[in-house]
């Protein structure tokens, strides 16, 4: 018996009832704490890669997408009418905005592994969205201008997010 319970301070039987009610509430954290970290990457020096490609994709609304018209203009739909731009470019320049730049940002902010799969899947279907505006563009009749190096650059820079997340979104555990 401890020197508590023989002076009638706390019977020995509530002090381990006590300790067993400590320990469950300890075991309830530690698993809260390891459901929070499985849900959770660790995008380790890909982040750095990524971040690099958002930066590209960026700079690329200031190159020319379609004739003379540049990415912000496009994406706005400032560009000149004679150039007849129409919807895939269009489409593709807001979705990549979106899904390379706002939605890559969220993702690398919040570390949370569903939301790596929807911005790799996302990314995935915009850089297929950008091949088909880069087709469009080149199935034009010949008086129209063709893709420019600012709607290629902006392709490739979307390959290059959707496979970078899409190994981040699989090197879970």
């Amino acid at each position: 018996m401890s020197d508590n319970a023989r002076a009638g301070k706390i019977p020995e039987e509530d002090a381990v009832v006590d300790q067993s009610g400590e320990q469950q509430r300890f075991r309830a954290d530690l698993s809260r704490a390891e459901r929070d970290m499985s849900r959770r990457i660790d995008p380790g020096g890909r982040a750095l890669v990524i971040t690099g490609v958002m930066l590209v994709l960026v700079l690329t609304a200031v190159l020319p997408w379609v004739g003379g018209a540049s990415g912000w203009q496009v994406v706005s739909g400032q560009a000149d009418p004679a150039l007849e731009i129409k919807l895939l470019p269009r489409l593709f320049s807001i979705n990549a905005t979106v899904a390379g730049v706002l939605l890559g940002a969220l993702t690398l902010a919040t570390r949370r592994w569903a939301l790596s799969w929807v911005t790799a899947m996302t990314c995935s279907v915009v850089t297929v969205e950008g091949v088909i505006a880069i087709w469009s563009r080149q199935t034009v009749p010949q008086d129209q201008a063709g893709p420019s190096i600012g709607l290629v650059l902006a392709v490739i820079s979307m390959a290059v997010l959707a496979s970078q997340w899409l190994r981040i979104a699989w090197s879970r555990p």
